[in-house]
């Protein structure tokens, strides 16, 4: 390799100073925490709450699996963090609508009578994650998940491509920006 690719030049490293890439990272970055804004992702409080009642009503779940869940049922496009499924389990167990069971290091999360009433009273509106899939539809959780995986694609490129690999990526996005314009340039 050439010492042009050491220190802080490395494409391995972001914002690399005199390095073509760093700016093509950059624009990854805001391009995907634009798609991340407009496909919603970030739901309020009472979502959280009530997507944890709603599968509890089902079984019995520790943290994680209730995290997995929501979002494999609304399609990858909601994934709440640990930093706040936890905190609402732990609201949850002080109001006395859950109880946890410690179970092979885990703690395992269920319904009391009283949030068996609550979920039960909440049952006959939609889930959160699937009022999520009806207001954003497939067209809000589609693009933004390609863009997202484009955005992957083309900052993987930029840590470990070498200048002619991201040459060739930059023409590949610039084609695909033209093409999407051209999309709309339809109507």
């Amino acid at each position: 390799m050439s010492s042009s690719f050491m220190g802080d030049g490395f494409p391995g490293r972001r914002g690399g100073e005199g390095w073509p890439g760093s700016a093509m990272w950059d624009a990854m970055e805001q391009v995907r925490g634009q798609f991340d804004r407009k496909a919603g992702q970030r739901m309020g409080r009472g979502d959280v709450r009530a997507a944890v009642l709603a599968l509890l009503a089902e079984k019995p779940m520790h943290g994680y699996q209730i995290i997995h869940e929501i979002e494999e049922r609304s399609s990858g496009a909601w994934k709440p963090s640990p930093g706040s499924v936890y905190p609402t389990l732990q609201l949850l167990a002080d109001e006395g609508f859950i109880v946890a069971e410690e179970s092979n290091g885990r703690k395992t999360y269920s319904l009391t009578d009283e949030g068996r009433q609550v979920a039960d009273a909440a049952a006959d509106h939609p889930a959160p994650w699937e009022a999520h899939n009806s207001r954003e539809g497939s067209r809000a959780s589609a693009l933004p998940r390609a863009g997202i995986d484009l955005a992957q694609a083309a900052a993987q490129v930029g840590r470990s491509g070498n200048p002619e690999q991201v040459k060739q990526a930059v023409a590949v996005l610039e084609e695909a920006r033209r093409k999407l314009y051209a999309i709309l340039a339809q109507d």
